[in-house]
């Protein structure tokens, strides 16, 4: 080989170099034997062709010569150091174990939960729909844990609505950041990324629980069956996707209410119920039955002057107010459109999270005094600069102009901001029944339902009055409040000279000392 080719075997070299550290790159970030991992590995063997082919007589001393016989014994210790990582990755592999330092155990499940993951019956895959503008690192720590603790029978997966989104519908997501567990034909959704909502889940995964959600009807209300913006088709999808089975009834056909009816939901009639419909109502929730009712302002109805039944049963058994008027909102975009400024202290409203939910043409929802002793808790209040108009004509006139300066309160008579719009209430004379009354039916229609947190609030009353709202307790950790104390400022400065000055100042002086002594031996 001519003298003048031979000094471009080292290309070769460099070549397999280069090709080798991105076929290692590649291997890394994709932990796969992909396209351009095989291309990357065969120009490493191109490389090494390429070195043998201009300069034989160089590879042929590497496997012959002194060289080799020391390079030999230098694959050999590699070998054997590489054969030791491998038994020791193996066993590590094998033997998983987690250690957590963190002074509250922030990092590890509760007991119950540990105890719960270990217990399935069968397989659990969680699907986490985040979209990329919502992060999912939270999520996948805490699929993590789950999946590491579970002998081997959970799994998860992040997907991305957008780019599936037949899946999401086939899941029934219509909000950002849902997790989906399922388990054979069984699924449960979770909207808020906790532990305890987790393991609420999983628990009511493992143990199905009959629970039946009828709606009335017969009076003009939301229909769950049907479709379009005036329906309840997104809240039906909705419950049936945490495993509820809903059905909808007319007690005034039947003169009954099912046996196996877990709540009923009033939705916005447009005629009243008779007394009739209200006894029936009223000896369920007696039985330790519970109901929503979702009331629009009578303005909005066919009710007239006509009695309200419901609305009496609801005031003298359970001390809630549902209010002749509607209420105004002048920090709404729109008069009778009200917006949720505050939530109240209940398990309903602590998983919205500052989500904003509004209420079309709504009425007020108050308290008084009862003498069965029901706990009532006010849900949802609109902002201070709202009122409940009571004066029917001067709103007439308003809805059909739309000018707000015909609009003003009338100190003594109108309630003023902020004003209360749904209720929540649990009598224990009544076997423990719940009842939760909104001032408003549309929030929860096709429409609305998916406008920020208004199907939220829907759920978790659902959740509430068949008590699924927490099927656990965890325990709690205590939070540890840390500080960090920063040091003085000679400290810092002593900081910067040691790390900064001092210590490159030592390697460099070394490097001088060694090179002048090596000047000197010659």
């Amino acid at each position: 080989m001519k003298k003048d080719l031979r000094r471009f075997a080292p290309i070769g070299l460099y070549l397999a170099g280069i090709a080798a550290i991105v076929a290692l790159g590649l291997y890394i970030v994709f932990r796969e034997f992909n396209l351009p991992l095989q291309i990357s590995l065969g120009v490493v063997v191109i490389g090494l062709a390429i070195f043998a082919i201009l300069d034989p007589g160089r590879v042929r001393d590497s496997f012959t010569g002194r060289q080799a016989r020391y390079s030999s014994n230098a694959i050999v210790m590699f070998v054997a150091f590489l054969g030791i990582l491998i038994i020791i990755n193996y066993l590590v592999y094998k033997n998983p174990k987690r250690w957590d330092l963190t002074e509250n155990q922030q990092y590890t499940l509760a007991p119950e939960t540990k105890d719960t993951v270990q217990s399935l019956p069968e397989p659990v895959k969680a699907l986490a729909f985040f979209t990329p503008q919502m992060s999912s690192d939270l999520a996948q720590g805490l699929l993590d844990q789950y999946q590491f603790n579970s002998d081997g029978n959970f799994d998860y997966e992040v997907i991305d609505p957008n780019s599936n989104p037949v899946l999401a519908n086939e899941m029934g997501i219509n909000r950002d950041g849902t997790i989906v567990l399922v388990m054979g034909e069984s699924r449960e959704l979770v909207t808020l990324v906790s532990e305890r909502e987790l393991t609420s889940g999983l628990i009511r995964l493992i143990n199905p629980e009959e629970r039946k959600v009828y709606f009335l009807t017969g009076h003009g209300e939301y229909n769950p069956d049907d479709t379009g913006e005036q329906s309840y088709q997104q809240v039906r999808t909705a419950l049936e996707s945490k495993n509820y089975t809903v059905e909808t009834v007319n007690i005034l056909a039947t003169n009954s209410i099912p046996e196996d009816a877990s709540v009923i939901v009033v939705a916005g009639p447009i005629k009243p119920l008779t007394q009739e419909e209200v006894d029936l109502l009223s000896g369920f929730v007696a039985g330790g039955g519970s109901m929503i009712v979702l009331q629009e302002p009578i303005p909005i109805t066919e009710f007239g002057s006509d009695p309200d039944p419901l609305a009496e049963y609801l005031e003298g058994n359970w001390g809630i107010v549902l209010g002749e008027d509607i209420v105004v909102d002048m920090s709404s975009n729109q008069l009778f459109v009200a917006v949720a400024n505050e939530y109240g202290n209940h398990p309903i409203t602590e998983k919205m999270q500052g989500l904003v939910t509004f209420y079309p043409t709504v009425r007020s929802v108050t308290t008084i005094p009862t003498e069965l002793g029901s706990s009532q808790t006010e849900l949802v209040f609109t902002a201070p600069q709202s009122w409940a108009e009571t004066d029917f004509e001067a709103l007439q006139a308003s809805l059909e102009t739309q000018e707000t300066p015909q609009l003003s309160p009338d100190e003594g008579v109108d309630m003023l901001g902020p004003v209360p719009l749904a209720i929540s209430a649990e009598s224990p004379a009544t076997s423990g029944g719940r009842i939760v009354v909104f001032g408003d039916s549309d929030f929860a229609s096709n429409g609305f339902y998916s406008q920020f947190g208004n199907g939220d609030i829907f759920i978790n009353s659902v959740d509430w009055v068949t008590e699924q709202e927490e099927l656990i307790n965890l325990t709690p950790k205590d939070n540890v409040q840390r500080l960090i104390l920063p040091p003085q400022s000679v400290i810092q400065n002593l900081i910067l000279l040691g790390v900064v000055f001092v210590l490159p100042g030592i390697v460099l002086l070394a490097g001088v000392v060694v090179w002048i002594q090596k000047r000197r031996r010659g």
